[in-house]
């Protein structure tokens, strides 16, 4: 979490029991996916919260490295991957599944562009104005890359015919907009914050479905 390491900690163990409330909500197989995405979120808030501690105390250098290679991997690998499959997953109409596979190969791209970043080039976190916000030197040439990033972990939750994805989908697109535009210098983390507590959202979705016999159609 953008802004200390007891808020961090403590996000990630609310959101860590959203994410078993969720995972226990979830009614067929194909939802597995994407009821474990809060569990995701909340390894980010943990691995934060291990960031905040080793700046502050200016120790611990190798677990420092670790914990932000772990938050980075979920923030630009595992989501434009994660995103589209699980609701890919729980798609049940072919025309979309189709849009799907497509979107699961963009992101698919995002993703093992990223990865070489990861493992290529140097990642410092640094507190700045109570946010961490990651300096790298990653190249910048390729600049459709964070359009394809947007597309591949936005789109498929418009796309998805399971009732009140859509919704989820709208209000990460709000929260990442309001990060871009307010915490220019600390989108990946602040918007991650904001993502994760959106991860209560999943738990509502699945649950209103489960209710309904008609899951499968988009309202």
């Amino acid at each position: 979490m953008c802004f200390s390491a007891v808020a961090s900690f403590a996000g990630g163990a609310v959101i860590s029991g959203v994410g078993i409330a969720t995972q226990q909500e979830r009614k067929k197989p194909g939802q597995r996916l994407f009821a474990s995405i809060p569990l995701v979120f909340a390894l980010q808030q943990f691995s934060e919260g291990v960031i905040w501690v080793t700046l502050k105390s200016n120790t611990h250098a190798s677990l420092q490295n670790v914990a932000t290679h772990v938050f980075l991997a979920a923030a630009l690998v595992v989501w434009p991957i994660v995103v589209p499959l699980s609701v890919f997953l729980m798609e049940v109409f072919k025309g979309r599944k189709m849009l799907l596979i497509a979107l699961i190969i963009l992101g698919a791209i995002v993703s093992i562009y990223n990865v070489h970043n990861l493992l290529t080039y140097q990642v410092s976190p640094q507190i700045q104005d109570f946010h961490i916000k990651y300096i790298d030197n990653f190249p910048t040439s390729l600049g459709f890359i964070p359009i394809f990033y947007g597309i591949s972990t936005l789109v498929p939750l418009f796309v998805s015919s399971v009732r009140r994805v859509w919704l989820l989908g709208l209000a990460i697109a709000i929260s990442l907009a309001v990060s871009i535009i307010f915490y220019t210098d600390y989108v990946t983390s602040v918007w991650c914050f904001f993502a994760a507590i959106l991860s209560v959202m999943i738990y509502w979705i699945l649950r209103s479905n489960a209710s309904n016999p008609k899951s499968h159609l988009a309202t």
